[in-house]
């Protein structure tokens, strides 16, 4: 990142003046954090005591023996500290907000999962906390909202534009603007004005820093390539960073291909060609938008990946040809879903899910003396009601009639 905030052609710090010494103070306590190694083995103290890491890396043996090709390792994500890779961030940032001496925190949340990583936070830290998550995510995501609730988060229902991330995070800097003394804004991904994108992609890192030691310790060398999945950017920063300068490791991210791209049910930005650079919401980006630069709607079977940008790092390797980009569709995500769970045991969330995908189509092409490894970026659980849903399951339907009948007496 240059002083400017940008990544190559990406980036930047497009904020109100309101906001500009709120953003000063931010970066001059990050800069600090960056430059005390004791604040990073603090960081790494908590995290290994209050969340689970270092996170396991999995061998995937039985799926590696039915596609017959890579070795196939899972980086088990969903096994941090509320069922996924957001707590790195949160735990961070709440450490920030310590320095800071703020008193309270609001955040976004799409598939709810950073939402409950920030309440989490907030109680573990004692910050008041708000949240603010689309009404149509709300409603598909209502097991974590509940759990969110109970931690003594407020979560605000956002019911302008499509009720979605984007929404959600155009409340949350609303919020902030009129309360920007005692509140801390926890961005959820590796999107946002400056220092965000940089700022939660370095929290992240801690997953490519064990997947790198794991993988040598297990397979004796560097993996051929490595795949997450791709809504604002987050979790394929936090793994693709430590092997970015390690010229034979393909970084594949892969997108939301929702009903599929011709459809225009979809939120693919840098493998598709329905994006183009924009700035919204703080920053330069590639965005799905129409020619007037209005954002179009999105779809994903997955609520964390339906957002209409992408992180400017990510925009930046794409450019440069760091990084490859796909996408996978709901139906294919069902399936490898399904695949996943009945071969190894393991419920990738549906945004871990589109990662799998891609893996599954290229793993029979490698040789079984090459690895690769998926990054498992949360733990399927949370979309219960989703995946019922998509896979017409009988007996669930009937359990929540019967719920619905007994709630309504």
């Amino acid at each position: 990142m240059d002083k400017n905030g940008y990544f190559g052609n990406w980036g930047g710090a497009f904020i109100p003046e309101v906001l500009h010494q709120t953003f000063e103070d931010l970066k001059r306590e990050y800069i600090k954090a960056r430059q005390d190694p004791a604040f990073w083995q603090e960081y790494l103290s908590l995290m290994s005591t209050y969340s689970c890491r270092p996170t396991p890396l999995t061998h995937a043996e039985n799926l590696t023996r039915h596609f017959g090709g890579a070795q196939i390792y899972i980086k088990r994500e969903d096994l941090n500290h509320t069922g996924a890779h957001k707590a790195n961030n949160v735990i961070g940032q709440g450490l920030l907000v310590k320095r800071m001496g703020k008193k309270r925190v609001i955040a976004e949340t799409g598939a709810g999962q950073h939402g409950m990583a920030t309440a989490t936070m907030a109680a573990r830290f004692g910050f008041e906390c708000t949240i603010y998550m689309g009404e149509v995510d709300v409603q598909r995501q209502r097991p974590n909202v509940f759990w969110m609730e109970k931690m003594g988060a407020t979560v605000v229902p956002v019911k302008d534009g499509s009720r979605t991330l984007k929404d959600a995070i155009n409340e949350a800097f609303r919020d902030w603007v009129t309360n920007i003394d005692d509140t801390h804004y926890v961005f959820g991904t590796a999107c946002g004005p400056a220092p965000f994108p940089e700022m939660v992609s370095w929290f992240q890192s801690i997953i490519g820093q064990e997947a790198a030691g794991q993988i040598q310790a297990r397979h004796g060398g560097m993996p051929a390539r490595i795949y997450a999945c791709v809504g604002g950017g987050s979790n394929a920063m936090g793994i693709f960073g430590r092997f970015l300068q390690e010229p034979g490791v393909e970084l594949v991210g892969v997108e939301a291909g929702g009903k599929g791209i011709a459809s225009g049910m979809h939120a693919v930005r840098l493998g598709g060609t329905d994006a183009s650079p924009g700035v919204a919401q703080g920053y330069k980006t590639m965005f799905l938008q129409n020619e007037d630069g209005q954002m179009l709607e999105t779809h994903s079977v997955a609520a964390g990946l339906d957002y209409v940008g992408v992180s400017p790092i990510l925009a930046d390797h794409w450019e440069k040809g760091r990084v490859r980009f796909e996408s996978a569709t709901d139906d294919e995500v069902m399936e490898a879903l399904d695949l996943t769970m009945k071969m190894e045991g393991i419920i990738p969330a549906l945004e871990s899910s589109h990662a799998f995908v891609q893996a599954f189509k290229e793993a029979p092409g490698l040789s079984p003396s090459e690895a690769i490894i998926i990054n498992m970026s949360g733990r399927g659980d949370k979309d219960i009601f989703t995946i019922a849903h998509a896979f017409q399951d009988p007996s669930w339907k009937a359990f929540i009639i019967q719920k619905g009948l007994e709630y309504s007496k």
